[in-house]
């Protein structure tokens, strides 16, 4: 990449950058962000894209393809909040892969009799288990911290996933970096959505804000003052919209 396009991608707002020039203007600052990482980090890094890339090729967020989200969760947390962290990068990348394709994790480099014994139950944690032994334990334990449940039937999911998000942050304090990434690129994406979706998702994320208020400024949560500030006021962005999409009322979790 020339320095002039490297310049101007560093310096664009991340939606900008996926309007303007879609997933290898993110792929080109991703690729800005990781170069001062030693070279070994750098190639578990691409590794790292590279299978989020290929588990997520026929994924799709409204218009865009689902990679884009996952570069934009990993690029915030290594520029905006200045987390230089390999292992949590890598978990951004991923951090949906447990969660929506557990089977071809689990699967990986199996033959077709270990497939066919795969159970229900035992697929998630094979998947992290197939995570761990090419990334390691810490990466593993990050994407399930930020994995969301098989929920039980007859419960509220929005209410389950509140639980969860909870429970995880509360026992995982580099989790809830790469949670607040996530919810920021959700949250704040809601207004680059459109259709019956974007109330549903509004009422479903809207209780998330003081959970993710309360993580992020918890002191053994690892960020700087900076970084601190500028999630929250994503946060208060975040809370904007969701009461313009949102009907007059109290917060979707107190109804």
């Amino acid at each position: 990449m020339d320095t002039a396009r490297q310049r101007l991608l560093r310096g664009m707002p991340l939606h900008a950058i996926t309007s303007a020039y879609g997933t290898d203007g993110l792929r080109d600052r991703f690729a800005a962000e990781i170069a001062g990482f030693p070279h070994p980090r750098q190639v578990r890094l691409a590794a790292a894209l590279d299978l989020a890339a290929r588990l997520h090729a026929a994924d799709r967020r409204q218009q865009e393809p689902y990679l884009n989200h996952l570069l934009r969760v990993a690029i915030r947390i290594l520029s905006h909040y200045e987390v230089q962290d390999a292992d949590v990068a890598v978990a951004a990348l991923l951090h949906d892969a447990v969660e929506d394709h557990a089977v071809e994790l689990a699967a990986d480099g199996t033959g077709p009799a270990a497939r066919a014994e795969l159970t229900a139950d035992g697929t998630r944690q094979a998947a992290l288990a197939a995570l761990a032994a090419r990334f390691g334990g810490r990466v593993a334990d990050l994407v399930e911290a930020v994995t969301n449940p098989e929920y039980e039937p007859g419960r509220d999911r929005n209410q389950q996933y509140r639980e969860h998000v909870a429970d995880s942050l509360d026992r995982s304090p580099w989790a809830r970096i790469i949670k607040a990434s996530d919810f920021t690129d959700n949250g704040a994406g809601l207004i680059h959505t459109t259709g019956p979706e974007v109330e549903r998702l509004a009422a479903k994320y809207a209780p998330l804000i003081p959970v993710l208020r309360d993580a992020v400024t918890r002191p053994d949560t690892p960020l700087s003052s900076a970084a601190r500030q500028r999630i929250l006021a994503q946060l208060d962005r975040c809370a904007e919209r969701f009461a313009v999409i949102l009907p007059p009322g109290p917060p979707p979790g107190n109804r």
